[in-house]
């Protein structure tokens, strides 16, 4: 049975979000990731270097599950599409946007934070939705009190999450996966430090199977 772009991502329980500032970056932050046993990131659409790190990170790692981030224009719905991106993010939730990428057949996981912005996603018949900024908009109290009029709705909260707070956005009901920019960080990459990426990688991933089996018992 083909899984759904949430059950993937649920999967994998944290996604690294990533702004690349040299496209040669790309395969070896994949390759730190991977060995760290995460083959998944966002890159963000945040510098002129994201669509061809994309490519890159495709060409490189084929089977790794690629996503663009920061996604403000239907443009760059077509831009991340062309270099292999297999979702899309953006931090907002933009009509035009949304059904920009649905008319490419193209999975979007817009921002949202307010019973406004998840009705507008709603009616695109979007059921995952990004909430960001996590930290700053108190997401672990919002969600919950999201879920009563909004039951079917999934989350990735994203914004100032770090490995000790995992716990708490993952055993909230609803809560797919979240994403974190701890685990790759601009300064360990332009440093080349892949070790560290792949250990914080590392304990991302056991930190969320330890969740998980401790929310089973």
């Amino acid at each position: 049975m083909m899984r759904t772009l949430a059950e993937k991502l649920e999967t994998f329980g944290v996604i690294p979000v990533v702004t690349i500032e040299e496209t040669a970056l790309g395969v070896p932050l994949a390759q730190a990731l991977t060995d760290g046993g995460l083959p998944v990131v966002e890159v963000t659409f945040r510098t002129a270097m994201a669509a061809d790190a994309i490519r890159e990170i495709k060409m490189a790692f084929p089977d790794m599950l690629i996503g663009a981030g920061t996604i403000l224009q239907p443009g760059q719905v077509d831009q991340a599409i062309a270099v292999g991106a297999d979702f899309l993010v953006a931090p907002g939730c933009n009509p035009a946007v949304i059904r920009h990428a649905l008319a490419q057949k193209a999975s979007l996981i817009p921002g949202c934070v307010t019973p406004s912005d998840i009705e507008t996603a709603r009616r695109e018949g979007l059921r995952l939705v990004k909430f960001f900024p996590a930290e700053a908009c108190r997401a672990r109290d919002v969600i919950p009190a999201l879920n009563g009029p909004y039951p079917d709705m999934r989350y990735m909260p994203t914004g100032g999450i770090r490995l000790k707070s995992l716990e708490d956005y993952l055993t909230i009901p609803n809560v797919m996966v979240c994403g974190g920019s701890w685990i790759a960080p601009g300064a360990l990459m332009a440093n080349g430090d892949w070790e560290t990426i792949s250990m914080n990688a590392r304990q991302a991933v056991e930190q969320v199977n330890l969740i998980r089996e401790e929310t089973i018992k």
